[in-house]
């Protein structure tokens, strides 16, 4: 079976192409995560494979639970997605939009990880190296690992940048054992 960001990428691209073109990307994205937020509930996870419910009425109870957050673009993307079966793939429709988003946007988010917590000097001047570095605007997401002993790892998509103390130590112990 392809995997769920596969089925899922042609939906978010016809979401983003739809939303860009009437000027309203930052509500669709609230209203994606909306809506997938409606469709990760456990009580509605359980309707999503009952044969007793027609995708006309899955539509119908996500659009009533998402209520005036779905335009009418919105809710005509939703019942297509129902008719399609394809309500359980809201989550990464809307993750995958938010990341066509953020790049028509010219930003980057950046998880950085860190053994401590960074202080509000700290991530100004990491934000601005990383600009800097990747060229567009950064979001940055901070959490702490103390198993990293010290320094801190970044990850901005597919790049990954350890600058900590344990991958340090297991770089270390690889080339000490290869």
């Amino acid at each position: 079976m392809a995997d769920k960001s596969t089925i899922a990428r042609p939906y978010a691209k016809a979401a983003f192409e739809e939303a860009r073109d009437l000027g309203r990307l930052g509500p669709w994205s609230d209203a994606l995560h909306t809506a997938a937020a409606v469709i990760s509930d456990s009580r509605v996870e359980a309707l999503l494979g009952n044969p007793r419910v027609t995708p006309e009425e899955l539509a119908a109870l996500v659009i009533e639970i998402a209520g005036p957050q779905l335009d009418e673009e919105g809710r005509n993307f939703v019942r297509t997605l129902a008719d399609n079966r394809r309500l359980p793939l809201l989550p990464e429709i809307s993750a995958l939009f938010d990341d066509l988003k953020s790049e028509a946007e010219g930003v980057v988010d950046v998880t950085v990880t860190s053994a401590a917590p960074l202080d509000d000097s700290q991530r100004g001047k990491l934000a601005s190296a990383l600009e800097r570095r990747l060229g567009r605007s950064v979001r940055l997401q901070c959490a702490t690992d103390p198993a990293l002993i010290g320094g801190a790892v970044l990850r901005a998509g597919d790049l990954v940048i350890d600058g900590s103390l344990r991958g340090r130590l297991e770089r270390i112990a690889y080339e000490l054992t290869a």
